[in-house]
């Protein structure tokens, strides 16, 4: 196997592993809690769980789990990473975390696949959120191509792939609890993700939104002179830019001076980031709530 082969099995291995972060009300004992895997194939029947009712009357029941489905490759470059992930059970892994985290009201199904594009995307229509093997190569070229060296572009790729799938992952909690986003969903989705890397994960969630951050950055000049499609429902990826910029300034406002002083975020902007960045924690934080277990 080659070289960008192997460090893209490392990047899914980082990828899956921080779900065992998320939400987990566990994360400050020590605990290494791997309740095994979930599913290891898609022949596996959907899971026919019976809801559990909470002893605390404010939590939601328990009637869904995290799946894992695992597709056919057929992009000759991907088969061996797939086998290798597979093998090593990290969809799996991923689905158990999450699963001893968070209460689910249906099956929400994890995968990774080559897509024939470079994206990541949740599928309301089959409850899945699928991670595609070509977004990270786009990562890497990215960062690359913007003059990182080739372990820096890695590095970059592992964090910015963290924040997209905890983008994706706060699509299907949204869809599946039916949450009441109030403006654009796919910017809740962007916050959402830096509420959990930076309120669960430190320092690994602050370089995965700088991550983001930057890529974002770099997709924006690389289309500077394209026509912007406004219609999308995406932000532009200079809103995204300085949204990301604004949570990591806003959650410790001395900490990320620089941010300010050496020009990243300006200064208008950044003397309401405190305030915003806390109406994000306490907006998500009140959302999740009944559906965190423990």
């Amino acid at each position: 196997m080659n070289r960008n082969s192997i460090n893209l099995i490392l990047a899914l291995g980082t990828l899956f592993l921080v779900a065992g972060c998320f939400c987990n009300s566990d994360r400050n004992t020590g605990s290494t809690r791997d309740d095994g895997p979930v599913f290891s194939n898609s022949s596996q029947p959907a899971s026919n769980k019976t809801a559990s009712k909470p002893s605390d009357p404010n939590k939601k029941s328990d009637s869904g789990d995290f799946l894992v489905d695992h597709e056919d490759v057929s992009t000759p470059k991907y088969v061996e990473i797939d086998r290798q992930i597979k093998d090593e059970k990290l969809l799996e892994k991923a689905a158990s975390q999450l699963n001893a985290a968070l209460s689910l009201p249906e099956d929400i199904t994890l995968r990774t696949k080559d897509c024939k594009e470079a994206n990541a995307y949740y599928d309301p229509n089959d409850s899945s959120v699928t991670m595609c093997y070509e977004l990270m190569e786009h990562f890497y070229a990215s960062f690359r191509s913007n003059g990182s060296n080739e372990k820096d572009a890695y590095s970059q790729m592992f964090d910015a792939v963290r924040f997209v799938f905890l983008h994706e992952i706060a699509h299907a909690i949204i869809d599946k609890y039916k949450l009441p986003i109030i403006g654009n969903e796919e910017d809740a989705a962007d916050r959402c993700s830096a509420y959990i890397n930076l309120e669960e994960l430190g320092q690994d969630g602050v370089k995965a939104i700088l991550a983001a951050a930057d890529a974002f950055a770099i997709e924006s000049k690389r289309n500077a002179n394209a026509k912007k499609n406004m219609a999308d429902e995406h932000l532009l990826g200079e809103q995204r830019y300085y949204n990301a910029l604004c949570m990591v300034y806003g959650s410790n406002a001395s900490k990320w001076e620089k941010l300010v002083t050496d020009g990243y975020l300006p200064k208008e902007r950044a003397v309401r980031c405190p305030t915003e960045y806390q109406k994000t924690v306490d907006a998500w934080a009140g959302l999740l709530g009944p559906w965190r277990k423990n």
